[in-house]
């Protein structure tokens, strides 16, 4: 099915000549019963009837919506202007909103791409662009859509790991925009079949389950304890660096490699600890006099 026109015209024109009309059929026929016509009885009657079946395909359509004209099961187009028209006699008129609605899909529970399970859910944002696909090529459309959100919903979240130690690596939490990019364009595809456009897609409930949720907090504080731990011994190595170069280049001072190596071991354990460090002084060495 494909969505197209159908015949109407202006409403408000339409029901000026259909009122007058009714008052020549009415006319005609008063005149022809007084003076026994029996051809102005019949054409005011033949007036009558067609006033009347064309004041039945009298339709408002509303700003927003739409209405698919159905004759006899057959369809015949959309309406989706606003204001008031006739359109065809005897047709079945059904509505059909062009807003822009959301959908909450329901709390999920599914296994990410490592197998962890996680709870997710998103918001949906779309609307209705085809109204014959949307009321003719799936049945109940609404329900087409909420059921394909979910799926597609499941097949993102195994696609990507919850987190990972790499940061290069798209996961569901730290990539919330390039999943939801995916998503959006995965639903779009299910949902072109319903005559729907996916405007946005978000992710609105993320998480661990309920069951792993203490051990992945101690692997992420631990995640955290390590990248700090490597930034300190970073900056700690280049500080090192720089004090021996200072201290040889200012002083004219050559240090031996073993009094160098000491040097650097002291001050990588003075940056590095977390705890204060007591100095040393070393007087030199110390000789026992033989008695």
């Amino acid at each position: 099915m494909k969505e197209k026109q159908t015949f109407h015209v202006n409403g408000y024109l339409a029901l000026v000549v259909l009122i007058g009309l009714l008052i020549g059929g009415a006319y005609l026929f008063y005149d022809g019963a007084i003076y026994s016509r029996a051809a102005e009885i019949i054409i005011g009657v033949v007036l009558w009837i067609i006033s009347f079946l064309f004041l039945s395909s009298l339709t408002i359509v509303q700003p927003n919506q739409a209405k698919a004209i159905l004759f006899f099961g057959q369809y015949l187009g959309t309406i989706k202007s606003n204001g008031l028209f006739v359109t065809t006699p005897l047709t079945q008129k059904v509505n059909v909103s062009l807003k822009v609605r959301n959908f909450n899909s329901s709390l999920l529970k599914v296994n990410d791409s490592d197998g962890n399970p996680i709870e997710i859910s998103a918001v949906v944002v779309f609307k209705v662009v085809d109204t014959a696909k949307a009321l003719f090529d799936v049945d109940y459309y609404q329900n087409f859509i909420e059921i394909q959100s979910e799926t597609a919903i499941r097949h993102i979240a195994t696609q990507y790991p919850y987190d990972t130690f790499n940061d290069d690596d798209i996961t569901l939490r730290g990539n919330t925009n390039e999943v939801s990019a995916e998503l959006a364009k995965e639903l779009q595809e299910r949902l072109a079949v319903a005559g729907v456009e996916v405007i946005e897609t978000r992710l609105n409930h993320l998480a661990y389950a309920t069951e792993i949720a203490s051990a992945m907090l101690q692997r992420q504080q631990a995640k955290a304890i390590l990248s700090a731990r490597q930034i300190i011994v970073e900056g700690a190595v280049s500080m090192t660096q720089m004090a021996l170069e200072q201290i040889e280049d200012g002083q004219d001072i050559n240090f031996t490699d073993d009094r160098k190596v000491q040097l650097i071991n002291n001050l990588l354990v003075s940056i590095i600890t977390d705890k204060g460090t007591q100095p040393v002084i070393n007087t030199g060495d110390v000789k026992e006099k033989g008695v």
